[in-house]
């Protein structure tokens, strides 16, 4: 039999986020719903009694404290956190200004921080719980044109696994997700912003990228209530994945990711071994 649990989840207006938030709901489930336009989260979690709408910049920590504070008074506890709030910046590395790479970091890796610091006094103290942060397949392999974005992925990657050993010890999970492309709305105008055209020898691919990613959006293959529903699912087992890679394509990237590092390992793998002092043990 299912537990029901309070979720806590950020980026819920729209997207994965709010996915996660009708499918939660549907299974009797508690939720807390997250975001900077609070309208918005209230047509998504409709008049559900389970339902309640906090107002939450992740990149803000005073909005962090105070989401987090409010959820606890308002449920007594909160049992999953799902670090989905996201944004992406699009463009080649030179063409991206640093405001727009700094913006990029804030959201998809500060932000997570920020709540996540916020939520693990009371997580500690129930000596449990479940952190979900969303990553991207751009999270295991990085892609031109998605410079600034695969960066903060990596960088979450980076802080969650590291974070994961630390917190295991009180009983708290964590799970990494690599969505591949769904169909959310991460690609269109509201959530996505372009480095503009400043040098001529990326016109030809930046358009290219440009026309390829037009065609993605609202086409993509992924069902994100399909993933909604897979992340109830692995919230209520004993030991949920530490990793979970979702989709046909993110599976692809993944394993050609593994299929490089081999071929790299073997290839230098005489010259890595001999790195040591001779009287090294």
């Amino acid at each position: 039999m299912d537990q029901k649990k309070v979720w806590f989840i950020t980026g819920a207006g729209r997207g994965m986020g709010a996915s996660i938030a009708r499918a939660a709901l549907s299974a009797g489930h508690r939720v807390v719903a997250t975001g900077r336009n609070p309208e918005a989260i209230a047509k998504v979690i409709g008049e559900d009694e389970n339902g309640f709408v906090v107002p939450l910049d992740v990149t803000r920590t005073e909005d962090a404290e105070s989401a987090i504070k409010s959820a606890v008074e308002r449920f007594g506890t909160i049992d999953v956190l799902v670090n989905n709030a996201a944004y992406f910046y699009g463009g080649f590395f030179e063409e991206l200004t640093p405001e727009q790479i700094e913006r990029q970091l804030q959201v998809a890796l500060i932000g997570p921080m920020n709540v996540t610091r916020s939520v693990l006094p009371f997580m500690r103290k129930q000596r449990s719980d479940h952190i979900i942060s969303i990553s991207s397949g751009a999270g295991i392999s990085g892609f031109e044109f998605n410079s600034a974005y695969s960066a903060s992925k990596f960088a979450l990657e980076g802080w969650m696994e590291s974070l994961a050993p630390e917190v295991a010890h009180f009983g708290i999970h964590t799970t990494i997700v690599n969505p591949g492309f769904f169909r959310t709305e991460l690609l269109t105008e509201t959530s996505s912003t372009y480095a503009k055209l400043s040098l001529e020898d990326y016109a030809e691919r930046r358009a290219s990228y440009m026309a390829f990613f037009k065609k993605q959006n609202g086409q993509q293959a992924g069902d994100p209530n399909k993933l909604a529903h897979a992340l109830l699912q692995m919230a209520n087992e004993s030991q949920p994945p530490r990793r979970f890679i979702a989709g046909a394509d993110a599976i692809g990237i993944a394993e050609q990711k593994i299929a490089d590092l081999q071929t790299q390992i073997d290839a230098y793998r005489e010259i890595s071994s001999s790195m040591a002092y001779a009287d090294a043990r």
